[in-house]
């Protein structure tokens, strides 16, 4: 059955309609998901159309009721593209230079390839499940796989999953930006203004940029905010390079007592402050002066150290500015799931795949190499020129290690600003999947409504915000929760789905045993990462180290 034969139905059903209803009035995966959802995935391939057709859905309901199932998604692929690689990014860029200090260059190569296949590997079986299944909702594939604990099981991953990126991204929001503005303002200290508060600016930023974005009907029109967030990352990695040839190794050393910087018996007078106990650089931060008063006052702190406290280049400086290949330490096992959760998207791929123009499983396959492969190049170039840059000196936070050097630089703080665009554009894109699940869970059966669509986006944002301004530890809580959430909706669920319910494979082919194999490697990474992170709370908790 070709294009025109579906449109000529299409036609038809309008005609025969006594409704009254306008397709503007459906939402693919938030009015009636599971009549939405159907069969408008399979339009644009002719032998999954024609699967559709005669695999008696039609035959159970009025041909009324599907008037609205062959329209067509408006999505271009580089918008579905741009869309998907904002979800992928996140801010998980910023801790790969840390994983790569703590696994070497080549090992952490081996590793990023390993999770980017197998990201692309769990994309497929979803996929593939998605149209035997006939369905593009987690909940619904859960739903035909296991009944109805199948589906709260799936509500509750990826739910879970996307509250917690969400708060992981407002939290950037309340401490980064603070510091942004009283930098960006010349303030050595946070004099206490209103828009020095990052309880404020968090709720400011959330109502007036991105509950906006998230009130728009369709996943796809966040496809231009998410390239402008993607061209953010890009001036990120752009800086991160070219920081790279402006920084010294080993970095230079404060002496305390006379309030400089030393680095091979040159010194540097810097500018001690102390941040609030609130920031997320508590502690000392060192704000450098300009590069013309820096050197032009050396001969003068040059004899005022004849005296005082000289700071030698040690030894081990030329092993701290080496890099290492493989490494294996006590937080090498930390860094898998890092690398794991960079490419964690599943959540997204079925609302963007509802809304791709010309549906076809093949089609957005390609949506998904081309995402996946743009976020491992920029994910390897900005961890290795991060780890290039400080070694073994890189913090878990890349942005913070550079505060280390100097904070009054510009360049550096229209990044730190560029990348607080883009985790606050990433919001909206994470936010979409979550109110499909409740309308999916709580109002299948009702029509598209703008008051549910508003209040339910509201809801969510207001629940993240009152987390991140009253819970300033529910980060902890969350790196539990979506540790075990994004090992099942990367790994599990998919290879689950797959088992249950694509029939026509029998249990011994290559395809069913590579879905088993992945479950249980699935199952093994989620065992492994929870009991890291109870390890982690128990072994550095306040009360199990001596004082």
């Amino acid at each position: 059955m070709d294009r025109m034969e579906l449109h000529k139905i299409n036609i038809e059903l309008d005609e025969e309609s006594n409704s009254g209803e306008s397709t503007e009035d459906n939402y693919t995966g938030v009015g009636d998901p599971e009549k939405t959802t159907i069969s408008s995935q399979f339009v644009g391939d002719e032998s999954e159309s024609q699967k559709f057709l005669t695999n008696g859905f039609l035959g159970k309901k009025k041909l009324e009721d599907y008037k609205d199932e062959y329209h067509p998604g408006d999505t271009s692929f580089g918008m579905s593209a741009f869309n998907l690689s904002n979800a992928i990014m996140g801010s998980g860029i910023l801790g790969l230079s840390y994983a790569m200090a703590n696994t070497g260059i080549i090992l952490f190569i081996i590793l990023m390839f390993s999770v980017a296949i197998m990201s692309l590997y769990s994309i497929h079986l979803l996929l593939k499940t998605a149209k035997e299944g006939g369905s593009l909702i987690y909940e619904k594939l859960g739903e035909k796989a296991f009944g109805w604990p199948g589906k709260i099981s799936a509500f509750i991953c990826l739910t879970m999953q996307n509250i917690g990126a969400m708060s992981s991204y407002l939290f950037i929001i309340k401490y980064e930006l603070p510091e942004v503005i009283r930098s960006f303002l010349g303030l050595q200290e946070n004099s206490g203004e209103w828009y020095l508060n990052g309880n404020y600016l968090v709720l400011f930023v959330s109502v007036g940029v991105i509950l906006p974005l998230s009130l728009l009907k369709n996943l796809g029109y966040l496809g231009y905010t998410s390239g402008f967030s993607l061209t953010c990352m890009v001036f990120f990695l752009s800086v991160v390079i070219y920081k790279k040839y402006q920084i010294p190794c080993p970095l230079p050393v404060l002496d305390n007592d006379l309030g400089n910087w030393s680095y091979n018996n040159t010194t540097v007078p810097v500018h001690v402050v102390m941040l609030p106990n609130d920031s997320v650089n508590s502690g000392v931060n060192f704000m450098m002066e300009s590069t013309h008063s820096r050197y032009s006052s050396f001969e003068e702190t040059k004899d005022q150290h004849q005296s005082g406290v000289q700071y030698e280049a040690h030894s081990e400086d030329n092993d701290k500015c080496q890099a290492k290949y493989f490494v294996f330490n006590s937080r090498t096992a930390y860094t898998i799931p890092i690398l794991a959760f960079a490419f964690v998207c599943h959540p997204e791929v079925l609302p963007i795949y509802s809304e791709l123009k010309n549906r076809s499983r093949k089609r957005m396959q390609n949506v998904s190499n081309v995402s996946i492969t743009g976020m491992l190049v920029m994910y390897l170039l900005a961890a290795l020129f991060g780890y290039l840059t400080f070694y073994g000196e890189v913090e878990d936070e890349l942005l913070h290690t550079y505060t280390r050097v100097y904070t009054f630089d510009t360049l550096l703080l229209m990044v730190r600003f560029a990348v607080l665009v883009a985790v606050t554009l990433t919001v909206p894109i994470v936010l979409f999947p979550i109110r499909t699940s409740v309308s999916t869970l709580l109002f299948s059966k009702r029509p598209f409504s703008w008051i549910r669509h508003f209040l339910i986006a509201a809801v969510i944002l207001a629940l993240n915000n009152l987390l991140v301004i009253f819970v300033p530890s529910i980060k902890d809580i969350f790196g539990f929760i979506g540790a075990s959430a994004a090992t099942m909706l990367i790994f599990i669920l998919p290879a689950a789905f797959y088992l249950r319910i694509v029939k026509k494979e029998p249990l011994k082919s290559p395809q069913k045993i590579g879905a088993l194999v992945f479950l249980i490697v699935g199952v093994i990474f989620m065992i492994g990462s929870m009991t890291l992170i109870i390890l982690d709370w128990v072994y550095n908790s306040p009360g199990s180290k001596p004082h």
